[in-house]
């Protein structure tokens, strides 16, 4: 009995590290959560404008999750040196971190630019083919998309100030700014889509009007809480051109593992979306993704295990005390396994808003919606997991691990098999995405023994200090 009591108290650390861990998490994923929300709400009013005009959102959504994706990664990469350099108290470490993020998020902004403004047609025409309403969707897609060019710089400043507040601890203020940006955002939709106050109908150029005024009022809530209190990562305006080469080259070579692994795993997001929009007309691209925008409201999960993880581990290492976060590595992933068995009960109840908000699409556009939230919802305490081992190797700048693991899932399973179940098979979208996704449980696997090599454990701001006096 004795045995069996001290093997529970290793498995899972004391109830108030667990309050410290959901400290962390609730706010992010309340911020996360209403960013999820504003996103329905756009889905719901644009829902009302019928099938075709839905989808041709939609699709440009696709773009700029690939976009959302690259910017979330350039966060992370500076992200685990932002919250070690945290740990340590080096507060000039913490600054050429977010120079780093500033940096590297111009980058993203001119190829969102040129995806907007420059090719909208033809990049979106990738996501339609085959699809029997592809014209009618892609005249909507690109009107939508030129306007949310428009979006790139208040979202780049608002996403680097954003993540390294969440990074230093800071998660109140985030969750703060995103509720005004929210009311901001759901205002300006009812007005511009549908005309009301005696503005003209937008329909979903209203939609992308509103969303980059929400993203423009956001970016400069976010600056002016930078100028006034000044939080240990802030600059003045001509540190940026102050830069640590050495730094930078450090943290570039750990965020080109990052970057790439995520990449591969949003080309093979985008890959599958694809092939899944081939599979009927616009009712299909409708219900898919407006499963998403259901499902994002549990997806906030994945936010408050990574925000949670890496801060824990990453202060952790940055302080020296290594044994410490080996115990809590074991806490909190056990602890991830509880959370995703919570967010599918989550994901079930969330099942019910389908003919609440989507009431206005076709009958089988409902119906593979409410699909593809129920089987997203069986796979949360798998991803849940998985993102917890993810956020624990990264916060030691191990990075190489989720390169390893999303190039053998993604580029080996992944893409191939879902050119095959296309070509092969007449499933439905649902069925195949169901199929590819059981990949999860084999890159779990590898993680796992990966981990134990302890390739994680590593205190980077002593490293880089020791590299300096040198």
């Amino acid at each position: 009995m004795l045995q069996k009591k001290y093997a529970i108290g290793r498995s899972f650390g004391p109830a108030s590290f667990y309050a410290q861990a959901l400290k962390i998490a609730i706010p992010v994923m309340a911020q996360m959560l209403i960013q999820n929300l504003v996103s329905l709400i756009d889905n719901f009013m644009v829902a009302g404008l019928g099938d075709v005009k839905m989808s041709g959102v939609n699709i440009c959504g696709q773009i700029i999750f690939v976009c959302m994706v690259f910017m979330n990664t350039i966060c992370m990469a500076g992200g685990i040196f932002m919250t070690q350099f945290s740990g340590a108290k080096d507060k000039e470490g913490m600054k050429q971190s977010f120079c780093f993020k500033l940096w590297m998020g111009l980058f993203v902004v001119v190829v969102f630019s040129v995806a907007c403004f420059v090719l909208p047609r033809q990049i979106l025409s990738l996501m339609v083919r085959g699809n029997s309403q592809a014209d009618l969707i892609l005249d909507q897609g690109v009107q939508y998309m030129k306007i949310m060019g428009f979006m790139g710089i208040p979202w780049m400043l608002s996403a680097m100030i954003s993540s390294s507040l969440r990074e230093i601890g800071k998660v109140k203020v985030p969750l703060v700014i995103s509720i005004i940006a929210t009311c901001v955002n759901t205002v300006c939709n009812w007005i511009l889509i549908y005309g009301n106050l005696g503005a003209p109908r937008l329909e979903v150029r209203g939609a992308a009007i509103a969303t980059v005024i929400a993203r423009s009022v956001e970016a400069l809530i976010f600056i002016g809480y930078m100028i006034k209190q000044k939080p240990d990562f802030a600059i003045k305006l001509f540190d940026i051109f102050r830069i640590n080469f050495g730094l930078f080259g450090e943290i570039l070579k750990k965020a080109w593992m990052i970057m790439l692994s995520e990449m591969v795993w949003a080309m093979a997001e985008t890959i599958t979306t694809a092939l899944y929009n081939g599979r009927g007309g616009a009712d299909v691209v409708s219900g898919m993704s407006s499963s998403f925008a259901i499902s994002n409201l549990f997806f906030v999960a994945f936010n408050g295990i990574i925000t949670a993880t890496g801060v824990i581990i990453g202060k952790d290492l940055g302080r020296g005390e290594l044994d410490q976060a080996r115990r809590e590595k074991v806490w909190l992933l056990n602890g991830a396994k509880i959370f995703g068995l919570f967010f599918t009960g989550i994901g079930f109840l969330c099942m019910l808003l389908v003919p609440v908000v989507f009431r206005n699409l076709s009958a089988n556009s409902q119906h593979i919606c409410r699909q593809m939230v129920l089987v997203m919802a069986l796979y949360m305490p798998a991803w849940v997991y998985i993102n917890g081992q993810f956020a624990v190797s990264r916060a030691g700048g191990d990075t190489m691990m989720g390169m390893l693991v999303d190039g053998i899932g993604n580029l080996g399973v992944v893409i191939p098999g879902i050119f095959l179940l296309a070509k092969f098979t007449g499933v439905g979208p649902v069925a195949m995405y169901a199929i590819i996704k059981f990949v999860e449980v084999p890159k779990i696997m590898i993680a796992h023994f990966w981990l134990k090599k302890e390739k994680w454990v590593v205190n980077l701001a002593q490293k880089e200090n020791e590299g300096e006096e040198k």
